[in-house]
């Protein structure tokens, strides 16, 4: 049961759909690139350049022309004679620099002592700020064939010459609040006054020349009044008129001639405010028709075919949002699938989704599980306004009672029953008066009604994880689209009178958008030859499948390297099951016999040791019982354990302390698999090659191998890839820490194993706040395992957005530098971001441009039409999409010292993707950046067992000053807590 797949992060990062079973997007991973000439090491100079801000000639190879705007050129001029490569320049010293304190290290010969992490950030007062460098030729021809390709990117066409004013508002009640305090409206009421406003002032504020984010600002393609108005309407049909002031000022106005100029390479500073109001006006129109969830829209009546009973219902939406591209500006359109509760009376959803009886109601828990934290809205009488539920009341609707005054004051209060103020109040007799009422109070002041006269409000999300299986797996097949029918409703969407394009409003501010889909030519890159293991220790070269890439290990094929396991053992969690034990001896007599297929000499385990599910929620127990497991066998085989399979006869959520107490206490590898799955029949072949897969890699292994080193590394000095990840906490959550982790290969050149370092720190932050000594720290072990320091590190970040690139820039990439120079160590450093989190997807135009499964084949790389203006950046598909559409990973180098090729550097990355340790076919992220989501994910599960399952008792003598008060506050950022044990920092134990 060791999960398997991509895990995703709290950023709410990307989806999963179009993905098979341990790929992320559009089924099994995969990628590589194809041969070509390869560019030799340039001498170092001495003092390399540092590039700046300021504009410069674009980094460029002299072999292709350059691009038109590669450079602060004019699109007709071409560039002059070839010139070498710039290199980088330095920053100012970093001694001289009172911001950025020095990484206390030193390197003497072999050895690194603890990097002591930097205080603050140059990033705010350096002048010379790194800006992501300019593409180095007019992108790759690399290629064992072509295909043409349709993008979800729709040409936008805007006037230069137009103005877009930006407006700051504020709107508050007449009346202000009591004791003083603030009230915050909601998006609700704010659109409400919005619109009251635009009615009651047509010729002053024309609602189709306006778009509104819902919140602080209107953008306008004509010139508004500024001032204060007073807008005034009713709440409901009985209740007073209620005043607000709306108050608008000028705060900017966007000339789109800066647009232009960005888009044709003589502007280098993108324009981000004028992409965030022409954002804004490409979402009013479904903003005003479509219910609006995050940053997908959704239609307000779903499709009858879409219901997933339960009071559920499928909603086919989609998202959208600007780019700037080579072919100028585009919109991105893509399709969402979401599963929402249905707007139905609250009676009737309880019906449908708990089988509610109104006439023997029983389990208010149930009933207000169900419903706690939803919005509804109440039919007794007229209003638009939606309340949360609170929760139930604790008596039934015939026994409530309250207290009424008088609202003149003439008379005494008086005891009212609810049933009897609703039928004189309203005129409406209840009907259900021995079921409960909602509690639809705020700041804990009561608002009963009964759930007869209240109806869910439309567009209210399920959570996807409560769905059952069947329920599940309907809702993902929705979303697992098939190429041609996600191609078809994006087209569909993109021309609908409710969607971006619709309307009048996007042509009153001068936009116009081409429906119809970019075209493009893409490039397959061939896949590398790999090298797998034979009896005798022969190696064997691997030409893999031609359409899938994949690779088998049947026919005698063995690991590269296969671990001797001498000293294992079984913890059987499904001993005490009635149906789902294991058959244990069968069990090890087949794991055994295929590790040995596999070129794993395994012996028979020390131990067997019987054990109940029931210990997952027993954290204490569960850590005696390792330890006693862990010493038991230390004693009878000699020696540490090299690993502890544990076997669960389902999935449980105490996997988490299993892995946090064997790996920061115990210092055991574990492998976890379920029982039924140990016995099956079918499929067993495959299933424990899979086990062994992750078993020879976590013991330090190599399962398959280039047959040729990645390509561009020619000399002699070490290489190092270093991937790094920050996992949040949910939505939800508001004190969680974020977790950092940076992982690292520490063998050259074959590159296929990794160490790790993960840390906590401060909630929701993406920036990685000890980036250096996380990566000072990976260096140290690669000096400890190959007595050298690599000179060559590449850095691949994930999870950040192109807004967030000038942080990694100067607030991680920088300090790094700087730490590295105080130990006088002078790596050459590239860095490369990997985004999922986009909406770019490829279709093949044709039969013969696709796969089977009507996905482009691995190896497409696009790099023109759909790609930045000049900026360094591509898209690749590295892997065979079995399922859905696939989602290639978008590749942004914002640094590169090594001056790598379009060519060079798209071949390095999918090679790259051949190497990952847990399948045999290539994934569709890179390595580095893969193996740092899992670490990252691992330490959110420390988190999870530090505050769910530590007590006093549990915690060790390190820390026993915590006290049960401070586990809720201080633990969870606690570094102790979440670092590993020393027996496992140089081992991959989160595959």
């Amino acid at each position: 049961m060791e999960r398997e797949g991509y895990r995703g992060r709290g950023r709410g990062r990307g989806g999963r759909d179009g993905g098979s079973r341990g790929g992320r997007d559009g089924g099994s991973r995969g990628g590589r690139t194809g041969g070509g000439d390869f560019r030799h090491h340039q001498p170092r100079p001495q003092q390399p350049q540092w590039r700046r801000s300021a504009p410069s000639p674009g980094h460029g190879s002299p072999s292709p022309p350059v691009r038109p705007w590669s450079g602060p050129m004019s699109p007709a001029v071409r560039a002059p004679s070839p010139q070498p490569r710039p290199q980088p320049q330095p920053p100012p010293d970093p001694s001289a620099s009172p911001v950025v304190r020095p990484v206390v290290a030193e390197i003497q010969k072999l050895k690194i002592s603890e990097p002591v992490a930097s205080s603050s950030s140059s990033s705010s007062h350096n002048a010379a700020r790194y800006t992501p460098i300019k593409r180095p030729d007019g992108g790759g021809t690399l290629a064992i064939r072509t295909v043409n390709i349709f993008v979800n990117h729709f040409p936008v066409n805007f006037t230069p010459e137009s103005t877009i004013r930006h407006y700051d508002i504020d709107v508050k009640p007449d009346v202000g609040p009591n004791h003083g305090r603030p009230v915050k409206l909601s998006k609700t009421v704010l659109a409400i006054v919005r619109n009251k406003l635009c009615e009651d002032y047509p010729d002053q504020f024309p609602l189709s020349m306006t778009a509104y984010d819902g919140e602080k600002n209107i953008f306008s393609a004509i010139e508004l009044p500024t001032g204060k108005f007073n807008v005034e309407f009713p709440e409901g049909e009985d209740m007073k008129y209620r005043t607000y002031v709306f108050t608008i000022k000028l705060v900017n106005e966007l000339k789109l001639c800066k647009l232009k100029e960005y888009l044709t390479g003589s502007l280098f500073s993108i324009p981000r405010d004028i992409l965030q109001g022409m954002d804004v006006v490409m979402k009013e129109n479904p903003s005003r028709r479509m219910i609006s969830v995050g940053r997908s829209f959704h239609p307000v009546e779903p499709f009858p075919d879409d219901d997933l009973g339960y009071g559920l219902t499928a909603s086919r939406g989609f998202q959208h949002g600007l780019k700037a591209t080579s072919q100028g500006l585009a919109l991105c359109l893509d399709y969402s699938v979401l599963a929402f509760r249905k707007r139905l009376p609250v009676i009737d959803f309880l019906q449908e989704h708990i089988n509610f009886d109104v006439n023997g109601f029983r389990d208010w828990r149930k009933v207000e599980n169900a419903l706690k934290g939803l919005k509804v809205t109440v039919i007794h009488r007229q209003t638009k306004q939606k309340y949360s539920v609170a929760g139930l009341t604790r008596e039934t609707t015939r026994r409530l009672s309250f207290t009424l005054a008088d609202p003149e004051g003439r008379d005494p209060p008086r005891e009212v029953r609810l049933v009897d103020y609703f039928r004189e109040k309203y005129g409406k007799d209840i009907m259900y008066k021995d079921i409960p009422c909602l509690d639809l109070g705020r700041n804990n002041r009561k608002n009963h009604v009964p759930m007869e006269f209240c109806v869910l409000v439309e567009g209210q999300i399920y959570p996807k994880e409560y769905l059952d299986r069947d329920t599940g797996l309907f809702l993902k097949n929705m979303s697992l689209a098939k190429p041609v029918d996600r191609q078809s409703m994006i087209s569909r969407m993109v021309r609908s009178g409710i969607g971006p394009c619709g309307g009048e409003i996007t042509r009153n501010f001068g936009i116009d958008v081409n429906t119809n889909m970019t075209n493009v030519v893409g490039r397959v890159l061939g896949p590398p030859e790999l090298k797998l293991g034979a009896h005798g220790g022969k190696a064997l070269r691997i030409t893999v499948d031609g359409e899938k890439c994949h690779w088998s290990l049947v026919g005698g094929r063995a690991f590269v390297e296969g671990k001797r396991i001498d000293r294992w053992a079984v913890v059987d969690f499904s001993a005490s099951e009635r149906y789902d034990r294991l058959y244990q001896d069968q069990f090890i007599d087949k794991i055994m016999a295929r590790c040995k297929t596999l070129g794993m000499d395994m012996q028979w385990p020390v131990l067997c040791e019987p054990a109940s599910m029931r210990l997952f929620s027993n954290v204490g127990g569960l850590q005696e019982l390792l330890e006693d497991v862990t010493s038991r066998a230390y004693k009878i085989g000699k020696g540490h354990l090299q690993i502890l399979i544990c076997v669960m006869s389902r999935k449980d959520d105490g996997y988490k302390y299993l892995k946090w107490i064997s790996e920061t206490k115990v210092g055991v590898v574990t492998q976890c698999c379920l029982s039924t799955n140990a016995n099956k029949g079918k499929g067993q072949d495959q299933y424990l090659a899979n086990l062994a897969l992750k078993i020879n890699a976590k013991l330090g292994g190599s399962n398959a191998e280039l047959i040729d080193r990645l390509p561009y590394f020619k000399g002699e000095d070490h290489v190092m890839f270093v991937g790094a990840d920050v996992n949040h906490p949910g939505a939800s959550n508001k004190t969680s820490p974020s977790i950092a982790a940076v992982v690292a290969t520490v063998n050259w050149p074959a590159a296929n194993r990794y160490v790790a370092r993960v840390r906590p720190q401060d909630h929701r932050t993406e920036k990685i706040l000890n980036f250096a000594g996380m990566c000072l720290e990976v260096v140290k072990s690669y000096v400890q395992l190959n007595k050298v320091r690599p000179q060559e590190i590449i850095v691949f970040r994930d999870g950040v957005s192109e807004g967030q690139f000038d942080m990694v820039l100067n607030e991680e990439l920088v300090p790094l530098k700087m730490a590295f120079r105080s130990m006088d160590y002078h790596p050459r450093i590239t860095l490369i971001v990997a985004q999922k989190r986009h909406q770019t997807r490829l279709f093949p135009k044709g039969r013969m441009d696709g796969t089977s499964s009507g996905n482009v084949p691995p190896g497409t790389v696009v790099d023109t039409n759909i790609v930045h203006p000049f900026e360094f950046d591509f898209y690749l598909c590295s892997h065979y999409g079995s399922l859905g559409t696939s989602k290639p990973t978008h590749y942004h180098v914002l640094w590169d010292e090594h001056g790598f090729t379009s060519d060079q550097l798209q071949k390095l990355i999918y090679n790259m993707c051949f190497t990952f340790a847990r399948c045999t076919k290539p994934v569709s992220l890179v390595p580095p950046v893969y193996y740092a989501d899992l670490v990252a994910y691992r330490g959110r599960l420390y988190h999870e067992a530090v505050m769910e399952g530590q007590s006093p008792a549990s915690v060790s003598s390190s820390s026993s000053s915590l006290t049960s008060t401070s586990l809720s506050s201080d633990a969870s950022f606690d570094e102790r807590f979440y670092k590993l044990h020393t027996d496992l920092e140089n081992m991959m134990y989160f595959v």
